[in-house]
């Protein structure tokens, strides 16, 4: 009898339960929509403070749920590679404490420039068409139809569509591996060069940073949550090195 090693065999356990987590969420995202037809995305997905959706709750839920296979398949990567060198470090209760406050630090900053868009889309309707919105916006969003006006159609994406995905507690941990590591050759895919962790970092933050600010909403990506998952991990990190924790 030939035994094969499970491929978390060697995983530190709070990546490892992670990943798992992860994995079962959209599986039931997918189950649970298309057998009773329930957008789970739009109960356990981040929703503005001010839509019928948003729960306190889901500040926690949300970075366990993903929009599809691709989006969870590269956060469970960048996981997968970086947050078990992170947990080997720093052991199991300060890898999901930097983990989880990362994600909900991301959520803030993302929120927070929600809001600016939300005051600017507001700005741009009628006080009838806001009263629409907000009446009836959530239900339509989740029937999966919108409005056909844009601007109301715009309100209500930003009033009461969901924020899902692990990204900013990833971008934490890129970040924590980029001050920790800083001088790990990492191998990027495009194009196929070595870069120090430390420069691989500072890249992708500036690109996010510029992506915020440009506004690309079109994209569906929350650039914000990134660079605010960053924000709260090099915050993190330096107020542990400076406790001598």
């Amino acid at each position: 009898m030939n035994y094969r090693p499970s491929p978390f065999a060697g995983l530190p356990p709070v990546t490892k339960n992670l990943l798992i987590i992860n994995v079962l969420f959209l599986l039931a995202t997918y189950v649970v929509e298309h057998v009773l037809g329930i957008k789970l995305s739009f109960y356990l997905g981040l929703s503005f403070p001010l839509s019928d959706n948003f729960n306190i709750a889901q500040f926690g839920t949300y970075m366990f749920m993903h929009a599809n296979f691709p989006h969870l398949f590269f956060n469970m990567f960048a996981l997968f590679m970086f947050g078990r060198v992170l947990e080997t470090y720093w052991g199991p209760k300060k890898f999901i404490l930097y983990y989880i406050i990362t994600g909900v630090g991301a959520a803030v900053i993302q929120l927070i420039f929600k809001y600016i868009d939300y005051n600017n889309a507001i700005s741009l309707l009628s006080d009838q068409q806001v009263a629409i919105v907000l009446e009836e916006g959530a239900e339509i969003l989740r029937s999966g139809m919108n409005y056909k006006n844009e601007l109301m159609a715009n309100f209500n994406g930003i009033l009461n569509g969901p924020m899902v995905g692990a990204s900013g507690a990833v971008f934490g941990i890129l970040l924590a591996f980029g001050m920790l590591f800083p001088n790990t050759e990492l191998m990027l895919l495009f194009p196929p060069i070595p870069i120090k962790a430390k420069y691989f970092v500072m890249i992708y933050g500036v690109v996010e940073l510029f992506m915020g600010v440009a506004n690309f909403s079109a994209d569906n990506v929350a650039h914000w949550a990134h660079l605010g998952g960053m924000i709260f991990g090099f915050i993190l990190i330096k107020y542990w090195d400076k406790k001598g924790l």
